[in-house]
């Protein structure tokens, strides 16, 4: 593997949640690290204040979905290492902005290929994929081999863009790679995403709110991981001797409504009183079960992940709790 002393890290996409936990673990390891945002001005790094980090990184503006912007950012920055992180990251916001997804994932993730190929650097690419672009799998965990079945306009942007990855690697010898993860979850989670969503109403209503939580297909099952976990098995694949992709998991699969139940007793309620399924929010595809098999990132990485679901359930509730009884509402 590399020596990480002296390296100059260029995150794509450092104002989520997986930019800004990865930034803070590069830089407690000695890295540089540089972040584009596409407006600098107007974000708000919310992530990187929560992590005590904006100060310690440097902010360029680049656009990934225009060439010429990518170009620009790349040659000035001269990373050692790229972590495409960007792109419209909802599955289900994908169905309803098909083409900006595409665009925002697939057509962006290509500018950035084309960019170190024109430039001639030796920069090593990290590219976020997604257990979505498996689909359904017939109840089998998933590895590296499993083939992709994307059934959401998000999965087969991801898939597009892992199949574009592999063919840079193939065919111009670019040490590139494909992180293939599956969920994880942290408090700097929007709102949106229906682990987030889940707790954040919970605790509501445990301290008084008469609100009833909506949940669409509260059956389907998934691998739910820590973040801040897997942000280190992204690094470690861009220091291999060789790149290869890599499906990062925890190796167990539970159900949404296990995860209500287990977050609703956490706080002393039956979830049944106060959650409905609304048939509303079912989307027009989804995946029943999701299971990995992360044997290769614990053979070949040394990594595996030693955060569960119990405890990821635990670290959301604690989060959230805190956040409420300082701010007085859910971030």
């Amino acid at each position: 593997m590399q020596n990480s002393i002296a390296k100059r890290a260029l995150i794509i996409g450092i104002t989520g949640q997986d930019g800004a936990y990865l930034a803070r673990h590069l830089l407690e390891i000695g890295y540089e690290v540089v972040g584009s945002s596409r407006d600098a001005r107007s974000s708000s790094f919310g992530g990187l204040k929560m992590l005590r980090i904006l100060e310690r990184v440097k902010i360029v503006q680049m656009a990934p979905t225009d060439f010429r912007s990518v170009l620009q950012t790349i040659s000035s920055v001269r990373p050692t290492e790229i972590y495409n992180l960007s792109g419209q990251s909802s599955v289900a916001v994908s169905f309803d902005q098909p083409i900006e997804t595409l665009e925002s994932v697939l057509v962006a993730t290509g500018n950035m290929l084309e960019a170190i190929r024109f430039l001639a650097l030796e920069t090593r690419f990290y590219n976020a994929c997604s257990s979505e672009c498996f689909g359904d799998a017939d109840g089998e965990a998933a590895d590296e081999n499993t083939p992709f079945h994307p059934q959401s306009p998000y999965a087969v942007a991801k898939a597009g863009a892992f199949w574009l990855v592999a063919n840079y690697r193939q065919a111009y010898n670019l040490f590139a790679c494909s992180g293939i993860l599956f969920n994880h979850e942290s408090p700097l989670r929007p709102e949106r995403f229906v682990t987030r969503k889940v707790v954040a109403a919970a605790i509501r209503i445990a301290r008084g709110s008469e609100e009833r939580l909506q949940l669409g297909n509260v059956s389907i099952e998934r691998d739910w991981g820590w973040a801040p976990e897997y942000v280190d098995a992204m690094h470690r694949m861009l220091q291999l001797d060789e790149p290869s992709d890599f499906v990062v998991a925890t190796g167990r699969t539970v159900s949404l409504g296990w995860f209500v139940e287990r977050t609703f007793s956490a706080l002393g309620l039956a979830w049944q009183d106060h959650v409905d399924v609304n048939h509303h929010l079912l989307r027009p595809s989804d995946i029943s079960v999701s299971r990995a098999n992360p044997v290769l990132a614990e053979r070949l990485l040394d990594w595996k992940a030693k955060v569960t679901v119990d405890t990821v359930i635990d670290r959301l509730v604690e989060y959230e709790q805190k956040n409420i009884s300082q701010n007085g509402v859910s971030a």
